[in-house]
């Protein structure tokens, strides 16, 4: 018996301008990310960063699905003009916005050719910015809360729960309607782009969840969320089903009846 053929999943990783070989420019990737996409059944292939849009679009043809991967801030300048008391909140790029704009370019290929996408933290973030949205610059000034999003050295660890909507796609993948999630964030989803839907809160109401809207047909998949799967997968199958089912619908090429 012949085995099934891997989809291939297109990740994009992040950008240093100066990497730790010979101080060139240098791309980086946990490898959380691909180990998560081969333990569900994917071929993960890492994106090489270019302004050119021929070659985008040509690893776009090529793959079955996309996931967008986290990293330091967005550009405010790209969704916000920020007060003064909010300029030092960020986090600098480190690659003087060269990602933002190489990403924003990769999703308006992703929307063109229909691919199913995976979109995690900062990828979450820069798919609500680019459908129109906006964010939190720095979620302890601008909404202070009880809960601290921004955990990193727990990274792997559950830290709170998140209310799902009953029905929604998320939902549906959990089995559950309440998910423990970890939290590596000082940023978040401010205003929601029309486009997308909220389908997943922790209890102070930071967004941790978006899905496209209901009859919207932006993609075949999209599932975008604040927390980081692939750290939480080899503990928790809900976790896991995340991945599991973005690989079955890149292998499918069409929506998941669930």
């Amino acid at each position: 018996m012949s085995r099934a053929v891997q989809p291939l999943i297109l990740i994009s990783p992040d950008f240093h301008s100066k990497g730790v070989e010979f101080g060139d420019p240098s791309l980086s990737l946990s490898m959380k990310y691909p180990e998560a996409i081969t333990a569900c059944g994917g071929l993960p292939l890492t994106m090489v960063h270019t302004p050119s849009r021929e070659t985008v679009a040509d690893y776009v043809r090529r793959c079955d699905g996309v996931l967008l991967t986290g990293g330091n801030d967005l550009n405010p300048a790209l969704y916000a003009k920020l007060p003064s008391s909010l300029r030092d909140k960020s986090v600098p790029t480190r690659d003087g916005g060269r990602r933002d704009l190489f990403e924003l370019l990769l999703l308006d290929e992703v929307f063109r050719q229909q691919k199913p996408l995976l979109a995690i933290c900062r990828g979450h973030q820069l798919l609500n910015v680019a459908l129109g949205g906006t964010l939190f610059v720095d979620l302890p000034s601008q909404r202070p809360s009880s809960i601290q999003h921004g955990q990193l050295d727990r990274s792997t660890e559950v830290i709170h729960s998140v209310r799902l909507t009953r029905g929604s796609l998320l939902a549906k993948i959990a089995k559950t309607q309440r998910l423990g999630v970890n939290s590596t964030h000082h940023q978040a989803v401010n205003r929601v782009a029309t486009a997308l839907q909220v389908t997943a809160r922790s209890s102070d109401g930071v967004v941790e969840g978006v899905e496209q809207k209901s009859g919207c047909g932006l993609l075949p998949f999209l599932l975008s969320v604040q927390f980081h799967p692939e750290r939480l997968m080899d503990r928790h199958p809900e976790h896991r089903a995340i991945f599991e089912t973005f690989i079955q619908a890149s292998q499918n090429g069409d929506a998941l009846k669930l």
